[in-house]
């Protein structure tokens, strides 16, 4: 069986967003980010209710607000918020603290991933991770969830590619899995993942398991999914 895009042009790679996308955002980071918040705070003297607003993050629910730039923003973006509530730290130490340790955070695999990837791996389709958190921190949390042997490349923010919206992170996957942009299917659930596709050349595939609703991404996507469960079905239809 042959997968094909909605103009009949053969896929030969899907590219993947991490967070939001194979992960689910809010319970993988939400509750996560509510310790770091908590106990930085007490520690550095910081006010913990302003660094939750600066970050768009419901302390009480541990969620994040749709438009917190955390959800596709860089680990370094992280830190230029971060900063001026600790002035004491380095920019480096702040950088260590958004590295995940596994007694705080345990990544909520989206249902369906997995065999949805098998799915592709049968059919030959080579898959990649693009995401805009560390590279080595995306390898740790595909091992955590059972799904690092799957993908043929990841590449982060530090991948020497750039991040996310900017076209470079999609075009560098591309070129490390030897597929021509215009083959390749760019899957995410925020804005930064949609632009980074259509400005690869690729076909933009939103899902609605991140924060954003299909209203704001259905404008910038060749379809929404509610997860990648359902992409198999889109591409073999």
């Amino acid at each position: 069986m042959q997968m094909t895009g909605p103009q009949g042009q053969k896929i030969e790679a899907i590219l993947f967003d991490k967070d939001g996308t194979l992960m689910d955002f809010q319970r993988s980071w939400g509750p996560w980010t509510a310790w770091v918040i908590e106990s930085r705070s007490a520690a550095q003297g910081a006010d913990k209710n302003a660094v939750a607003q600066a970050l768009g993050f419901d302390l009480a629910a541990q969620t994040f607000h749709p438009d917190s730039a955390v959800i596709a923003g860089t680990p370094e973006d992280v830190v230029t918020i971060l900063q001026p509530f600790f002035p004491a730290n380095t920019p480096q130490e702040i950088v260590g603290w958004l590295d995940p340790d596994a007694t705080h955070f345990t990544p909520a695999i989206v249902p369906g991933v997995k065999e949805s990837c098998d799915v592709f791996g049968r059919l030959g389709v080579k898959q990649a991770v693009v995401t805009n958190d560390f590279e080595a921190a995306a390898h740790d949390h595909l091992e955590l969830m059972g799904l690092a042997h799957l993908f043929d490349a990841v590449i982060g923010y530090d991948s020497g590619f750039g991040g996310k919206p900017a076209a470079g992170p999609c075009l560098g996957a591309a070129g490390r899995l030897g597929v021509a942009p215009e083959a390749c299917v760019m899957v995410g659930d925020s804005l930064h993942d949609l632009e980074a596709g259509l400005r690869a050349g690729m076909i933009p595939v939103a899902v609605l398991t991140g924060v954003a609703g299909a209203e704001d991404l259905a404008p910038h996507a060749a379809v929404v999914l509610d997860s990648v469960a359902d992409l198999p079905q889109w591409l073999c239809s």
